[in-house]
């Protein structure tokens, strides 16, 4: 059975906001239409009674027209979430491959993100050389953001 990778859901506490950063910073693109659902069948699915929710997928870069997507989502009722550390297990972290390291975090600092750590360059043995940093969004999300050479 052939299997391919789809997408990679995010529940935003503003999922507007939270699309216009990953437009902004690292270029993914808007996947019409919206997304407004809710009923039996999202109650079904999630588990949980009465639920809505709402949002859009933006089309990740390098990818072309057929790749994954970010899903990115509200709920109109959500609890607050945990604060995610780079050793939390579980789902820890999206990376992207950027030209510019420094210029990428530096522009998600400008629009609301924050640094976990620092930024490091380190050759690898085998593999290359390995710039990178892992970053939050401006809702706490972890993202790596590095370059090899």
């Amino acid at each position: 059975m052939p299997v391919r990778y789809a997408h990679t859901n995010i529940i935003a506490r503003n999922w507007r906001s939270l699309a216009a950063f990953y437009e902004t910073v690292l270029g993914c693109t808007p996947v019409p239409p919206e997304r407004d659902l809710s009923g039996a069948w999202l109650d079904a699915l999630t588990g949980l009674s009465g639920s809505r929710l709402r949002g859009m997928h933006l089309r990740l870069p390098g990818h072309g027209e057929s790749g994954p997507t970010l899903e990115i989502f509200s709920y109109d009722d959500m609890p607050a979430g945990p604060v995610m550390a780079p050793n939390t297990p579980g789902l820890a972290h999206l990376a992207f491959a950027v030209d510019d390291v420094g210029a990428v975090a530096q522009a998600f600092l400008s629009h609301g993100g924050s640094l976990v750590g620092e930024a490091i360059a380190r050759d690898i043995p085998g593999v290359g050389r390995l710039s990178c940093v892992y970053a939050r969004d401006p809702e706490g999300n972890m993202v790596e953001l590095l370059r090899w050479d």
